[in-house]
């Protein structure tokens, strides 16, 4: 079987045991646990927040608004927990845990884009063989095939099996409902577990905590724009698609988030200023992402994606930015700090 490292850049496929050693004693990362423990410490923080203002709410309003503040912390630690768990276990924990999560989010995403009944044929191959196969070569670290199965075989399958069915009814916006859905939710999300492949000598095989970075940067990013946008958020950037969403949420909380990637530049093969750019890259393309999955809610009517997660939605609405900044950061980083 073909294998090569995730060593892209100017050297496309690099060895076979260098890509193995960047998961040696990982757990035992002193970054990486000063990076967990700052996350914990924050989320008791919060809770000792949270449990204050529960007691001190009086109107209905405000309990219900603490009370879904305290679900969403209270979920934040569940999603930490496992998150953390995931990378303890190495890169198969962490790879079988973002296919879960591409699993469930294809789910919600297909939930909520209806398809016909001459679909599920393909439905199956899409959940139960592609998907699956797509993380067997993420884990194998065949990088050849994780880059080209989706974009490529799979996309010409897809219309080849649906069609097989006979139902031409709206075929098109069948098809591409369903590519789209394998897109996003799989082969896009399946880039933020594969850092943990890169070839990266600054970081002497400690991938982890760069993987943790970036998923800190994108649940921060989302984070501080709400705060700031709610605090301060005046001027609407998309009405229509995201109300929520405002130019002073995004350029403070960007700010605020691109100062908290560039003061942790030392969990990163990055300088501090490199940090603070790639964190730019991260929040821009977060952003993004959060407002083309918030256009296809509002073409659905919907508000969430689902309800797995309380106080946070379904599986989507947490991975919304992360889908358009992880294949983003994986390839800039893979070039230019190869």
């Amino acid at each position: 079987m073909p294998t090569s490292s995730f060593g892209i850049g100017r050297d496309t496929c690099l060895c076979y045991e260098h890509a193995m050693a960047s998961f040696h004693s990982t757990p035992d990362d002193p970054a990486l646990l000063q990076l967990f423990g700052g996350t914990l410490a924050l989320l008791v923080i919060a809770s000792v927040i949270g449990f204050l203002l529960a007691k001190r709410a009086t109107g209905d309003a405000a309990k219900i608004t603490i009370a879904n503040l305290n679900a969403r912390i209270n979920a934040w630690w569940l999603m930490v927990l496992v998150f953390a768990g995931a990378l303890a276990a190495g890169h198969l924990g962490t790879t079988i845990l973002f296919g879960f999560i591409s699993f469930m989010a294809l789910r919600e995403f297909i939930t909520l884009t209806p398809t016909k009944t001459g679909d599920h044929r393909t439905l199956f191959w899409v959940f139960f063989i592609i998907t699956p196969l797509h993380y067997y070569y993420l884990a194998t670290h065949w990088y050849g095939m994780f880059l080209i199965l989706i974009p490529v075989y799979a996309f010409l399958f897809v219309p080849l099996r649906t069609v097989l069915s006979g139902d031409c009814d709206r075929f098109l916006e069948r098809t591409a409902k369903i590519q789209w859905g394998l897109m996003i939710c799989v082969y896009c999300i399946s880039h933020a577990p594969a850092i943990l492949w890169l070839d990266l000598p600054a970081l002497h095989g400690q991938n982890a905590k760069l993987l943790f970075w970036f998923v800190a940067i994108v649940e921060l990013s989302d984070v501080m724009q709400y705060v700031w946008g709610k605090t301060c958020g005046r001027r609407k950037i998309a009405p229509t698609v995201s109300p929520g969403k405002t130019w002073e949420g995004f350029i403070g909380g960007g700010l605020t988030t691109v100062a908290l990637g560039a003061g942790l530049w030392w969990a990163t093969p990055f300088s501090p200023l490199e940090a603070a750019a790639m964190a730019a890259l991260v929040v821009a393309m977060g952003f993004a992402g959060g407002l083309v999955m918030s256009a296809i809610k509002r073409d659905r009517g919907v508000k969430d994606w689902g309800g797995a997660i309380a106080g946070h939605g379904g599986f989507m609405d947490r991975m919304d930015s992360l889908s358009f900044a992880a294949p983003v950061f994986f390839h800039v980083t893979g070039y230019c700090f190869h």
